[in-house]
């Protein structure tokens, strides 16, 4: 199986006529995602790589029929009227790629999506991909690279970068570790979906048998992922790397969501809270495919 995205899924692209939606409907599209309707209003009546597009959300599940994901290709003043549309037209989940949208926005999608019993990624996310069975968002650049860089194997792997998600797949696959599904959740400050809600996704997962986590200094969403742990809410094995030993306090690591602010946030706090919990933490990044082996083989999942 896979979480959250799978060729079943019906999926809608938002901002399709845009250069970034032509470009990643193709990507979706080539590696067999089930795009079946585009929106950007005033163009519809179009079509996009075979995708019909229309002009409001509500107008293509009336043509299209149900849909269960949006992709959010929208410039970010506009992703949160672009985001309450969809929710209001009964998506249940949402991708939201664009970055800096006002953190007051997002807020008022959360309390929307709440309200809907629906989930939101990012913003500022890459996206999710299932190896060989659909992807949504960029991941992988292409099709045919995405293809070649990731395999389906038994590792969830999340991340809260976008090209340590990439490569954290691709450097395990060439170790002939196959993942189940990767999820970049999102690098900005406030995120739907944080590595405690996707491990929670994994351990419900039946052919997810291990979780491979990249974690940063800021925020306390391992911290959070240890809390399951300990409290055995969690229970397959768990390796990790946090990016951000160097940092300072009040140093911005990469992105948005990835600040030291005083004690909160940081490095070894959160490595000294998953290793109490019980979670496997590699010093090295180019150790993830050694450890997480010798993990697996040590659950006899290998």
């Amino acid at each position: 199986m896979a979480i959250l995205v799978d060729e079943g899924k019906r999926v809608l692209v938002q901002g399709i006529t845009g250069r970034e939606g032509r470009t990643r409907t193709n990507l979706m599209v080539e590696f067999g995602t089930q795009v079946v309707a585009g929106v950007t209003p005033g163009k519809g009546r179009q079509e996009v790589d075979g995708v019909p597009v229309y002009d409001t959300v509500f107008e293509a599940v009336e043509v299209c029929g149900s849909i269960d994901i949006s992709v959010l290709f929208i410039p970010a003043p506009l992703v949160k009227s672009a985001a309450l549309e969809a929710i209001e037209a009964g998506i249940k989940l949402l991708l939201i790629v664009p970055d800096r949208v006002p953190i007051y926005d997002v807020l008022e999608i959360a309390a929307s999506a709440k309200d809907a019993d629906a989930r939101f990624i990012g913003p500022n996310t890459l996206g999710v991909l299932s190896p060989a069975r659909a992807t949504i968002g960029m991941i992988g650049g292409s099709a045919t690279t995405a293809r070649e860089w990731f395999i389906p194997g038994p590792l969830g792997i999340s991340s809260r970068s976008g090209g340590i998600t990439s490569s954290m797949a691709y450097y395990l696959a060439r170790a002939g570790l196959g993942a189940s599904t990767l999820v970049h959740v999102g690098g900005d400050a406030v995120i739907g979906t944080p590595h405690p809600d996707v491990m929670r996704m994994f351990e419900a997962d039946p052919d997810t048998k291990a979780m491979v986590m990249f974690g940063e200094i800021g925020g306390s969403q391992e911290e959070r992922v240890a809390e399951l742990v300990a409290k055995g809410e969690i229970t397959k094995p768990i390796i990790a790397f946090i990016g951000g030993k160097a940092a300072k306090r009040g140093t911005r690591f990469s992105h948005a969501g990835a600040i030291v602010e005083g004690t909160r946030g940081t490095y070894e706090g959160k490595v000294e809270s998953l290793r109490t919990a019980g979670v496997t933490v590699v010093e090295a990044f180019g150790d993830l495919p050694e450890v997480t082996r010798r993990v697996l083989q040590e659950r006899e999942v290998l």
